[in-house]
């Protein structure tokens, strides 16, 4: 990774989750990678030059050490991500299948794929602890988060009056009081019409700087709001063409890092000063990053199968117009572990419990 010399620094709460990819199209070796919203976006940022600092609030284990140990890998701090017993490291198995048309089709699953037990659920940074990290963070030119939590209301609160651009990014809407005061305090709203259809209905007032609205397969939609607080226009933009999809999984966390890494490195400040054409061109490199990923297995894949400098030069093929580039470029074979280990409690008490008697616990 590039040294951390003067680099924009992103802030960000919300879903950080170990990945569990199994495809069953590829026959890859499953895989194990630090994601969630959050933190594919935190990641991806850091792959464009961002120092970036997640906040988690996980417990102590073999799943949080696989994230620890991801994040530490690609530079990415892990400075604001707490591991105690009162914590819980989320684990999400997606699973890749052929689907109809010879495309393939990716599912999620939040139980074990051995035993079927469930898998911890994401627990929020308490809001004592945000205010404490708030301190620690007051010179991030962006946060992001992807929960209306009080914890995570109170660190964009906090960065948003040192000057922070922020960046609210709900797959639902949950509490919708923490959610309303979320929606109030971000400069920008980003989220699915699909996951967020009863929106109009719980009574948010006003609208962010910016409001995007992603709309699948046929791309996003925008408006931005003047000082004047009056809605401009929506702006449709078509996504790129791909040549080959091998998952779609994280093309909008990526989509959201590209822009993030074009229209905020000047934080709150330098994105109000930023011109219709400057809004266009950080979309349309999202876009790009989503059109690349999808030319992957996994939400990240592509960072552990292609180096640094073919990602570059695959992104700007598809600037240009000439489709996504797979295939252009060689890849660096993806080194990913085959086995489970330690990461289901569930199992893990199973084998515990078969080794005090003398049995053996479920084949991994």
């Amino acid at each position: 990774m590039r040294a951390a010399v003067n680099l924009p620094a992103v802030v960000g709460s919300g879903l950080l989750a170990l990945d569990i990819v199994i495809s069953e199209v590829s026959g890859a070796p499953t895989g194990y990678w630090a994601g969630g919203t959050c933190g594919n976006v935190l990641i991806a940022l850091r792959y464009l030059g961002w120092e970036s600092q997640p906040v988690a609030r996980l417990q102590s284990g073999a799943a949080a050490d696989r994230i620890l140990a991801d994040l530490r890998r690609w530079g990415v701090s892990d400075r604001f991500v707490s591991t105690a017993d009162d914590g819980s490291t989320p684990v999400i198995v997606e699973r890749i299948t052929q689907g109809s048309g010879n495309y393939p089709r990716h599912s999620f699953s939040w139980r074990c794929p051995e035993c079927g037990s469930q898998f911890p659920a994401f627990k929020p940074v308490l809001a004592t602890v945000a205010e404490e990290i708030a301190t620690m963070a007051a010179g991030a030119q962006v946060y992001f988060f992807d929960r209306a939590t009080p914890g995570g209301i109170v660190l964009a609160k906090t960065c948003a009056e040192n000057g922070a651009l922020v960046v609210f990014e709900p797959s639902s809407i949950g509490n919708q009081v923490l959610f309303r005061q979320a929606w109030e305090t971000a400069h920008i709203v980003k989220y699915s019409h699909e996951r967020l259809r009863e929106l109009p209905e719980i009574g948010v007032e006003g609208i962010p700087r910016l409001q995007v609205e992603t709309l699948g397969e046929a791309g996003l939609r925008y408006r931005r709001v003047a000082q004047s607080r009056r809605a401009g226009r929506w702006v449709e933009m078509k996504a790129f063409p791909v040549d080959s999809i091998r998952d779609t999984a994280g093309s909008g966390d990526w989509c959201t890092a590209g822009f993030i890494d074009r229209a905020g490195r000047g934080g709150a400040e330098g994105f109000q000063k930023l011109t219709d054409g400057d809004l266009g061109e950080a979309f349309r490199y999202g876009q790009a990053l989503a059109a690349w990923n999808c030319g992957y297995e996994g939400a990240r894949g592509g960072m552990y199968a292609a180096d640094h400098t073919s990602f570059v030069q695959r992104v700007q093929q598809i600037l240009d117009g000439h489709g996504d580039g797979q295939g252009i470029h060689p890849a660096i074979p993806a080194k990913r572990e085959e086995k489970m280990g330690d990461i289901c409690p569930a199992c893990i008490r199973t084998d515990t419990a078969g080794s005090a008697t003398g049995t053996t616990g479920p084949a991994r």
